[in-house]
């Protein structure tokens, strides 16, 4: 099973590193080290999608963004995308997302954008995960403005894998279409007064201007909160597949950091905030400080 997995990623990474390219079943065979026939088996067992779909799916996604945020011509997007035509490009758009490319770059309203999550990580649970070596953590006071904050709710999670399980992982890809105030969405732990009776501490939104006033997804809320001070807690890079290590690290140095030399205490009227864990950055947590 192990060497499956590990096959269907590789193939994954091919796709991410490859995108916007011809992808052909000959080279995600050569990635996967299976025969054709093969690869394209596991990759519909662990992904759900036929390689063919995945590609196109990822790539509708990618042209949204260029249309919320770049303001390309469609007939440019469509041929960018590997779409043969425009009006090709133009049915695919609106049997994913239910509009078509040009009334989405007229009004971006939130899409489910899709996330692909890689199949080797679902395999990894904390508990397997031991730290051999002590890393650098770097921690940086940083101000958070007042804005408004487009959340989902769950119902007792308190955590990201219970989460998933309550409220399923393509929140993420919907979060992801809207315009970030910090270009990005965040997950939360929210204090008792910005969570309503018989929903969870965990939740998954984006951070928006104060004053913004679009679209909210049907089932979101929408919390306001105040400018706040945070200590930036910022992990070394990591290896992917190490996430639930780098996120330990992290946690470990905050039960040890004492925030009270550098003038601050812990604020307990303020979210902490999660950023999506990224190798290439290094996992992040934000801790909510208030002045001694």
């Amino acid at each position: 099973m192990k060497e499956q997995i590990e096959a269907v990623q590789r193939m994954q990474n091919y796709i991410a590193g490859h995108l916007f390219e011809r992808i052909t079943l000959a080279e995600l065979s050569r990635e996967s080290l299976f025969s054709p026939w093969h690869s394209y088996r596991l990759f519909k067992k662990w992904t759900n999608l036929t390689p063919a779909e995945y590609v196109r799916r990822m790539r509708l996604s990618a042209s949204a963004l260029r249309l919320r945020d770049e303001g390309c011509r469609i007939t440019d997007i469509a041929f960018d995308m590997g779409f043969g035509s425009v009006d090709g490009y133009q049915r695919a758009f609106y049997k994913e997302f239910g509009c078509n490319p040009k009334e989405y770059m007229e009004n971006p309203v939130p899409l489910y954008l899709f996330t692909p999550y890689g199949v080797i990580y679902r395999e990894i649970r904390k508990e397997n995960q031991t730290m051999e070596n002590v890393k650098n953590v770097f921690v940086q006071a940083v101000t958070k403005p007042a804005r408004k904050v487009i959340i989902k709710r769950g119902i007792e999670a308190d955590d990201y894998f219970p989460y998933c399980e309550e409220v399923g992982c393509d929140v993420w890809g919907l979060l992801m279409s809207i315009k970030a105030l910090e270009g990005e969405p965040v997950c939360l732990w929210l204090p008792d007064a910005y969570r309503t009776p018989g929903t969870s501490v965990y939740v998954q939104g984006v951070e928006v201007d104060v004053n913004y006033d679009g679209p909210v997804p049907e089932g979101f809320d929408v919390i306001l909160l105040p400018e706040a001070a945070y200590l930036m807690f910022k992990g070394e890079p990591f290896e992917e597949e190490d996430y639930c290590q780098a996120i330990e690290e992290i946690r470990d140095a905050v039960a040890k950091y004492d925030p009270s030399p550098a003038g601050y205490e812990w604020d307990s009227e303020n979210p902490r905030i999660q950023l999506e864990p990224i190798g290439t950055r290094g996992y992040i947590e934000m801790l909510p400080v208030r002045l001694k």
